[in-house]
């Protein structure tokens, strides 16, 4: 089993994303932020889970689409651990990763 740990731009992403939709609605906001958490949590039985990022092909990141979203990580199989590093809305097309 993987352990899954979220770095300082996840988070704020996560934030960011909770009150963006909360100012509209804090149920829906409430909402989309626990289907992100809950989709990081299936990393750590299936660390893999995620595509290889079309963006950066040379990377060993990996996303997961939930909803709108996509959730970039990568995977180190060596310590086990799964890095969540961003949380990126589908529509935006250039990112930068940390």
């Amino acid at each position: 089993m993987a352990k899954v740990i979220w770095n300082r731009r996840a988070l704020s992403d996560l934030l960011r994303i909770y009150d963006y939709i909360a100012q509209d609605s804090a149920f829906y906001a409430r909402y989309e932020t626990e289907a992100l958490y809950r989709s990081s949590e299936r990393l750590e039985h299936f660390p893999e889970l995620g595509r290889r990022l079309p963006d950066f092909p040379h990377l060993p990141h990996r996303e997961l689409l939930v909803g709108n979203y996509r959730l970039i990580y990568r995977f180190n199989s060596k310590s086990h651990a799964v890095y969540i590093v961003a949380i990126v809305h589908g529509k935006r097309v250039k990112f930068n990763l940390p």
